[in-house]
């Protein structure tokens, strides 16, 4: 296998709000999608937004689940005023924060939200090192 990740494809309970909160709310680009289903660009991968049942259908498990995942998606960023910045605009968003941006033990600064769908994301700045595919804006 080569190490990549295609897609993150989240299930959510109303697609049209969990579509609001990333193309509006965070400001995602979002691709053209057939009904159903909504895909974003993500410099190098693509999320997948997905009727909650219907991904649990396709995989073939229970759609029922609680409490913590197991995981957190993170987005990476090149200062903590840009993480403090990213975390306002996602609260503002609908975004519920369960970690105020801070500085962390491992040397970086990071907090923590809910998307409407209960994922969390980590937002964080590395002062050690770049994590994630080089910058295109540059």
């Amino acid at each position: 296998m080569k190490p990549r990740i295609s897609m993150i494809t989240l299930g959510v309970r109303d697609l049209a709000a969990s579509v609001r909160f990333y193309e509006q709310g965070l400001g995602l680009p979002r691709m053209d999608s057939p009904p159903g289903v909504a895909f974003f660009t993500l410099n190098g991968s693509w999320l997948g937004l997905f009727g909650r049942d219907a991904l649990a259908e396709d995989a073939g498990v229970s759609p029922q689940g609680e409490g913590f995942a197991g995981f957190a998606l993170a987005h990476n960023l090149t200062s903590e005023a840009e993480v403090d910045q990213l975390m306002a605009q996602a609260l503002a968003a609908g975004a519920t924060l369960t970690k105020p941006a801070q500085k962390v033990f491992w040397g970086g600064y990071s907090g923590y939200f809910r998307d409407p769908d209960g994922y969390l994301w980590e937002v964080a700045y590395n002062p050690h090192f770049w994590v994630g595919p080089p910058d295109s804006s540059a």
